[in-house]
C-alpha cells in the first residue's frame, strides 16, 4: 500500500470508513499529473471465507462500465468508423423498425433515445447473448421522441452501444477494452471478466435494508444480504428540488412493479441467477452497461489515461465532454448531466471541479478524471450502500483528494 504523504488526508478518510464499520472491504486509488500518489486497500473481499481484500482484488463496479464502453465508441469515431452524429441504423439497419430510423449514436450515449426499458422478459439463457438482448430492442418503439428527453437506460446503454460497436468492428466492448486499452495499458479491468479472474474478485453484499435512491430502487425478490437482492447504487442524497417531493416519487415508484424506474433497472433481472452479481455468469457476460470487473488502481488508470491524451485525444475528449443533456431524468427523478457517455457534475455526480468527469456505479464504486486538475481516481467496494448513504463514502475519498491539492 501507498499513500503520499501530500494525501494524507485520503488515508484518513478511507481508514475513517472503515472505523464506522461502512466498509466490508475497498480499495482506493489516485493519480496525479500521471502518477500514483494513493493505492490503498482493506478489509475482507469475501466475508464467507474471510479471504482478505489484496492488492490485486477486482471488483464487480456496475455502471462504471458505462464510461468505458462510451470510450471504446469514441475510439471508432475518432478513426472515422462511428459517426456520432448519424442514425445507428447506418450501421445497425434494422434497428430503424418502430419509427428509430432518424434515431443516433449521439443519443444513444446521452440516455435521450428513449429505450430505457427492455419490453419483453430476458431470460436467462441470452444473458450472455448480447445481440440477441440488442435484437429485442431493435424491434421497439422508443418512450418518448428521441432527443427531447432523457432518461437512464441503465441496462439498456450497454446492449445498444455494444451492437453498434459489434456491427462496425465484429468485437465486442469487452474484447475491443482488453486488446486497445487495459491491455496496452497494463490495466487490471475486464469487461467480462476471464475464467482465472472471477475466483479473485470480491463478493459483493447487499444492504440488509436497501431503500429507493436517485439511481437503482430497491426490488426484489433477491437472496437477503446478497447481491442477488438489488441495493441503492450510487449518487448524491435524496431530497427536495423544484417544489417536488422526489423522495416520495422515488419511492412510490420503487414499490410499483409496473413504474419506469423498475422496468429499467430489472431486465435483464440479475436476481435470478444465484448470488446475484456475484454469480459467474454475471462476472463472464460483460454487458458494456454494468459488466466491469476492476482493481481500484485499474479503475483509476483508465482514467490516468484518458486524461493523459493515451486512449482518445484531447480533442475528441473535449467534446465528449461537452454537457449535451441536463435536467430531470425520466427514470431517475433527479437532474442528471450527460455528455458523450460521461457524467458531468450534476446532482446525481456531485463533484467539487467543474472539470470533473466520470461515471458512479451501483453501491457506490466510482471512478473520476479531471484534466483540469491532472487527476483520476478509482474506488471499489463490496459493502453495497443504501440509498441515504448513497456514494459518501466514496464522495468523502473524492473531497479529501481535492482537499489535498
Amino acid at each position: 500500500m501507498y499513500c503520499d504523504p501530500r494525501f494524507s488526508r485520503v488515508r484518513e478518510a478511507f481508514e475513517r470508513n472503515f472505523a464506522e464499520g461502512e466498509e466490508l472491504g475497498a480499495a482506493v486509488a489516485v493519480y496525479l499529473d500521471g502518477e500514483l500518489v494513493v493505492d490503498l486497500w482493506d478489509g475482507v473481499a469475501d466475508r464467507h471465507t474471510g479471504r482478505a481484500w489484496e492488492a490485486g482484488t477486482p471488483a464487480f463496479a456496475y455502471s462504471c462500465t458505462k464510461a468505458i464502453a462510451a470510450t471504446v465508441l469514441l475510439r471508432l469515431a475518432e478513426r472515422g468508423l462511428v459517426d456520432v452524429g448519424a442514425p445507428v441504423a447506418d450501421v445497425w439497419p434494422e434497428f430503424a423498425a418502430g419509427g428509430k430510423e432518424a434515431v443516433t449514436v449521439e443519443h444513444v450515449l446521452t440516455h435521450s433515445c428513449g429505450l430505457p426499458v427492455i419490453e419483453t422478459p430476458v431470460p436467462v439463457e441470452e444473458f450472455e447473448d448480447q445481440p440477441a438482448v440488442a435484437a429485442r430492442l431493435a424491434g421497439q418503439t422508443p418512450l418518448w421522441e428521441p432527443g427531447t428527453a432523457h432518461g437512464y437506460h441503465a441496462l439498456t446503454y450497454g446492449f445498444l452501444v455494444g451492437e453498434v460497436v459489434r456491427r462496425v468492428t465484429g468485437k465486442s466492448v469487452g474484447e475491443l477494452v482488453a486488446a486497445e486499452i487495459a491491455g496496452p495499458l497494463g490495466l487490471d479491468l475486464w469487461v467480462g471478466a476471464p475464467d482465472d479472474v472471477i475466483p479473485r474478485a470480491a463478493r459483493l453484499k447487499a444492504p440488509t435494508r436497501p431503500r429507493p435512491s436517485p439511481e437503482t430502487p430497491t426490488r426484489g425478490p433477491g437472496t437477503p444480504g446478497d447481491a442477488s437482492e438489488t441495493p441503492a447504487p450510487s449518487g448524491g442524497g435524496v431530497g427536495v428540488g423544484g417544489g417536488r417531493d422526489l423522495l416520495g416519487e422515488m419511492s412510490r415508484a420503487a414499490l410499483d412493479p409496473g413504474s419506469l424506474m423498475n422496468r429499467a433497472l430489472g431486465n435483464p433481472a440479475i436476481r435470478l441467477l444465484e448470488g446475484g452479481a456475484n454469480n459467474p455468469v454475471i462476472l463472464r457476460a460483460g454487458w458494456p452497461a454494468a459488466g466491469v470487473v476492476t482493481t481500484a488502481k485499474g479503475l483509476a488508470g483508465f482514467y490516468r489515461a484518458l486524461v493523459g491524451g493515451d486512449v482518445l485525444t484531447s480533442a475528441t475528449l473535449q467534446d465528449a465532454l461537452r454537457p449535451r443533456v441536463s435536467g430531470p431524468d425520466r427514470v431517475l427523478f433527479m437532474d442528471t448531466t450527460f455528455g458523450l457517455g460521461y457524467m458531468r457534475p450534476s446532482f446525481t455526480f456531485p463533484m467539487p471541479s467543474r472539470t470533473a468527469f466520470g461515471h458512479s456505479g451501483m453501491g457506490g464504486s466510482l471512478g473520476m478524471g479531471d484534466p483540469g486538475r491532472g487527476l483520476a481516481f478509482g474506488y471499489v467496494m463490496n459493502r453495497m450502500a443504501d440509498s441515504l448513504t448513497g456514494n459518501l463514502r466514496g464522495l468523502r475519498l473524492i473531497e479529501a483528494v481535492y482537499r489535498s491539492l
